[in-house]
C-alpha cells in the first residue's frame, strides 16, 4: 500500500499496490502491518456499506466526540464520490482547514481520516456504493456535525448538492462550543 499524506496533518489518500497479469490483478484493501507501520489507526470495528441512488447526494459532515471518535477509511466500489475532511482539532496546526479529493471504482484511492475529523461524501455519478471500516462504534451520543455550507469553511464543492437530509442541512453555523471542538483536542 502507499500512503499519500494530504495536506491536513495525520490524513492520508491510500493507493493500493496492484500486482496484476493478463487475468487482472490483486491488491490490498487494508493491511494490519503496513497502517501501523505507517503510524494510522489499524483496528477497524465495523464495515459500512453505503449505496446512493442519485448523484448529487451529500452525506455528511459527520464526526463523534470522545469516547467514540473515529476513524475512518473511505473506499468508493462503484461509481465516484468527492470525499471531504475537516480538521476539527484544535490543537492541530490545520485546525479548521479542508481537503477533497475524488475517490471512484477507477482510481482506487481510499481516504484515511482521523480522529477529531469531519468527514462528507458527495456523490458524483448515480447509484454510487462506498465501503468504509471505522474505529468505534456508532454512538448518536456523540454525533456532531458540520453543515456542508458553513462559511467557517468555504468548502469548494465540485458540484452542487441537490440532495441533503434535513439533519445534515439543519447543523449550526460553527460554534467550538456546540461543536464540541475542546473535547477533540490531542487527538
Amino acid at each position: 500500500m502507499i500512503f499519500h499524506p494530504t495536506p491536513l496533518k495525520g490524513a492520508h489518500l491510500v493507493e493500493p499496490e496492484k500486482r496484476g497479469d493478463d487475468r487482472g490483478f490483486f491488491a490490498r484493501f487494508f493491511c494490519e502491518r503496513e497502517f501501523a507501520a505507517a503510524g494510522l489507526t489499524s483496528h477497524f470495528v465495523q464495515i459500512n456499506n453505503s449505496l446512493t441512488a442519485k448523484k448529487g447526494t451529500l452525506r455528511g459532515l459527520h464526526y463523534q466526540l470522545p469516547p467514540t471518535a473515529e476513524v475512518k477509511l473511505m473506499r468508493c466500489l462503484r461509481g465516484a464520490i468527492y470525499d471531504v475532511i475537516v480538521d476539527l482539532r484544535p490543537d492541530s496546526p490545520t485546525y479548521r482547514k479542508w481537503f477533497g479529493a475524488e475517490l471512484s471504482e477507477s482510481n482506487r484511492l481510499m481516504m484515511y481520516a482521523p480522529r477529531g475529523f469531519a468527514h462528507a461524501v458527495l456523490t458524483l455519478r448515480d447509484d454510487t456504493e462506498i465501503l468504509y471500516p471505522v474505529s468505534a462504534f456508532y454512538a448518536p451520543e456523540h454525533e456532531r456535525g458540520l453543515r456542508y455550507n458553513d462559511p467557517a469553511f468555504s468548502i469548494d464543492w465540485p458540484i452542487a448538492p441537490v440532495e441533503i437530509s434535513p439533519k445534515d442541512a439543519a447543523w449550526p453555523d460553527f460554534d467550538p462550543a456546540f461543536h464540541g471542538v475542546e473535547h477533540l483536542r490531542g487527538l
